[in-house]
């Protein structure tokens, strides 16, 4: 295995040729971006981003650099991953400094596993760059901590469907009360998640919280309960958490609302 030590410093120059960091962009406001994946935009010769990339984000990147769309949409149109591995290989072993910039944190629901796999096996030096992930953007922007004394001594965070379809997750666990979850891609397993969590004893008042393109100037944020959680999620169109167990502080005993945040 070759990696980049984590309190290594990037200089310019040969020492960033041929190898490869790994980032997390965060939820899409460029003033979620860490420092360090800043810097990174800087000097990249090659950025591969995910399509949920923001356009503000990507205006960082250093003039010149060549900037490709390695987009994934669930159950949509994706390049594939071995597209994706075989592109950083190529432009790491021509000598570039490549940046593969993911949504969120690259570690969460990110496939980095199977990124570093690859560059591994092709013997590419690699560093992981984390960033902040789309849970604590939705829960900050709702006025709510994910955990709480008292409340819930773990967090699940969860992925709404995988290779498999929709995924299955300890249900009951997640009905018990007091139990906080942030759901990944569930917009379409919204009525399954619901089906499962009563089935397995969920009160059906639990407060959830729907918060679509979280950190972002176009954000929209919708309060309900499980029992009304499929129709809730029904009119988002762009990436969402759904945060299980979590209302908004101010709309805690409110009804289904429907608020941009400015």
């Amino acid at each position: 295995m070759t990696f980049i030590p984590s309190d290594s410093r990037l200089n310019g120059g040969d020492a960033d040729r041929g190898r490869v960091d790994l980032a997390g962009a965060g939820p899409g406001d460029p003033d979620l971006l860490t420092l360090k994946a800043h810097r990174a935009l800087g000097r990249a010769d090659v950025v591969i981003h995910d399509r949920l990339i923001s356009a503000e984000i990507l205006a960082l990147a250093r003039p010149g650099a060549q900037v490709i769309e390695a987009g994934k949409t669930g159950f949509g149109p994706a390049m594939p991953q071995e597209e994706i591995n075989a592109l950083m290989v190529a432009h790491a072993r021509a000598g570039a400094y490549v940046l593969r910039l993911k949504s969120g944190d690259p570690g969460v629901f990110g496939r980095l596993d199977e990124e570093l796999e690859a560059l591994e096996a092709a013997g590419i030096p690699w560093r992981v760059i984390p960033g902040i992930t789309a849970a604590s953007a939705a829960a900050a922007q709702i006025g709510q901590p994910l955990t709480r004394r008292g409340r819930n001594s773990d967090l699940r965070l969860l992925t709404g469907h995988d290779v498999q379809g929709f995924a299955e997750q300890d249900w009951r666990a997640l009905a018990r009360p007091g139990a906080v979850a942030a759901i990944y891609m569930g917009k379409r397993s919204a009525r399954f998640t619901q089906g499962r969590l009563l089935m397995h004893g969920a009160d059906p008042a639990t407060p959830v919280t729907i918060v679509e393109n979280a950190s972002r100037p176009e954000s929209v944020t919708r309060a309900t309960t499980l029992s009304l959680l499929p129709q809730a999620v029904a009119d988002a169109t762009g990436p969402a958490v759904i945060l299980f167990g979590l209302a908004p502080r101010a709309a805690a005993a409110l009804p289904v609302i429907k608020e941009a945040v400015q």
